[in-house]
């Protein structure tokens, strides 16, 4: 199975619970948003972690495209972190939102798509 599902269902738990996170910062419940994106950082390690070991299992077959992939995926955990946090403390956010979806189509293309996996 090379945990490509374990890696797959990390991910989609995490969009999950970010749009949660997002709907409870914007309705102004600090507390439970504040307990969401601790789990929301729990999943990041879990994505991270599932997809260096599926990063070092197969990269042999396309180093640089696994590379780019492993790199796109980091960004995009970094922007989802970054919108929350900026909407925390009121900051814009629209810039890391299209940043965010950027890197996330392109790890889609890249991981479903373009490698073997």
């Amino acid at each position: 199975m090379y945990t490509t599902h374990a890696h797959i269902t990390t991910w989609v738990v995490a969009l999950i619970l970010f749009f949660v996170a997002l709907a409870l910062y914007k309705s102004g419940n600090s507390k439970g948003s504040k307990i969401v994106h601790m789990i929301l950082r729990l999943f990041y390690i879990l994505i991270i972690v599932t997809g260096a070991f599926l990063f070092f299992k197969f990269q042999s077959i396309d180093p640089a495209l696994y590379g780019i992939k492993m790199l796109d995926g980091l960004l995009v955990i970094g922007m989802l972190e970054m919108i929350l946090v900026r909407l925390k403390k009121g900051k814009g956010t629209g810039l890391f939102w299209i940043l965010m979806i950027i890197f996330f189509i392109i790890a889609l293309y890249l991981g479903f798509v373009k490698l073997p996996l």
